[in-house]
């Protein structure tokens, strides 16, 4: 039936999200979901939410959300940009601001919806390769360019730019839009959205799934200057109108507003990764240095597929991406200490 598809539909290749198994004896350790809940304020926020209004619509502005972020960081509230997840933020900012006809920088060893968004919109991606230790040389970007995207931490690798580089790449290019996404920020580095008053072509994006335990709700934001923003906000009011549901509003400020569970929860995956990481040296693995929520790491002696296949034999599941140069490493979330010490002992046996 594919005669009925858009000329261009056909030669998409979709990004393929991480397997979300159906059995619930699985040591899940494949998708980077936070092993703690929400914060109980952000559940009782969005309980307080299920009631009669819900057959009105919701504020299609998310106003409650921006002020909370904008409370959170110290910017103004048409600085602050939201949506549903920070795919549909990326995506957003893909039409809005990379489409200018030239090419759109990013690693190659990198979040791998960026082709996927190129490929739809029509950009043309030229991946940069990381350097030996899988690591963005800044160096590198300072070539024309419609615009540069990378994750801090990076993902699959976790491994962190430190700030004043950031700033050497947006010094590198002051006619395109710089877009740092921020999805694993909080275990381990230092946000850019400090730099957007001083940066003008920089945008910040972050989500709730990872650090504040909401990938169920589907909650992304962007912070950056009010150009930038009102360019998303046109997008996304010529794309759908009320993105964000009531629930999600709710959850979303809460999450925001209760600094004390957030920074707790966020020290515990900090602590877990450490012994982690540790646990998985002991055994003889590489582990590169990780700011984020799961580490990546490779065995000498150990093909990465077969140890993810035979991991999951023993009902622990990880993400093994078949790149090649990445083709040897496992990527691990850190999950609870009871988790992690599943991981290990599954992989002492082995």
């Amino acid at each position: 039936m594919s005669k009925f598809w858009s000329p261009f539909v056909k030669d998409l290749v979709p990004y393929v999200p991480g397997e979300q198994p159906k059995l619930s004896k699985l040591v899940k350790l494949n998708t980077n979901e936070n092993p703690y809940g929400p914060s109980p304020k952000a559940i009782v926020a969005m309980q307080a939410e299920l009631n009669d209004n819900l057959r009105l619509y919701p504020d299609p502005n998310g106003e409650r959300l921006k002020q909370a972020v904008a409370d959170y960081y110290g910017v103004q509230t048409n600085q602050v940009f939201v949506g549903n997840g920070s795919d549909e933020v990326l995506a957003h900012a893909f039409h809005g601001l990379f489409q200018h006809g030239k090419p759109l920088l990013f690693p190659d060893v990198t979040y791998s919806f960026y082709p996927v968004y190129c490929g739809l919109y029509g950009i043309e991606p030229q991946s940069v390769p990381l350097d030996e230790q899988f690591r963005i040389r800044v160096e590198d970007y300072a070539r024309p360019n419609g615009g540069i995207i990378f994750p801090n931490p990076n993902a699959p690798t976790g491994c962190l730019l430190p700030l004043e580089a950031i700033e050497r790449l947006l010094q590198g290019s002051p006619d395109s839009v710089v877009l740092v996404d921020e999805a694993y920020i909080d275990f381990g580095g230092e946000t850019a959205i400090s730099l957007v008053d001083k940066y003008p072509n920089l945008l910040v994006t972050q989500t709730l799934s990872k650090s504040r335990s909401l990938a169920g709700l589907r909650v992304g934001i962007a912070v950056g200057h009010p150009d930038l923003i009102e360019a998303l906000e046109r997008i996304k009011n010529s794309f759908n109108s009320y993105p964000l549901d009531r629930m999600a509003i709710a959850g979303a400020a809460a999450a925001f507003e209760d600094r004390a569970y957030f920074e707790q929860t966020c020290q515990q995956v900090i602590d877990s990764r450490e012994r982690l990481t540790a646990g998985l040296q002991a055994l003889g693995f590489e582990v590169l240095p990780s700011a984020a929520n799961f580490v990546f790491a490779r065995h000498p002696a150990k093909d990465a597929a077969d140890l993810a296949a035979n991991l999951r034999e023993q009902g622990v599941i990880v993400r093994h991406f078949r790149q090649e140069r990445i083709a040897q490493f496992l990527r691990i979330t850190i999950g609870t200490a009871e988790q992690n010490q599943a991981l290990l002992e599954a992989l002492q046996s082995l």
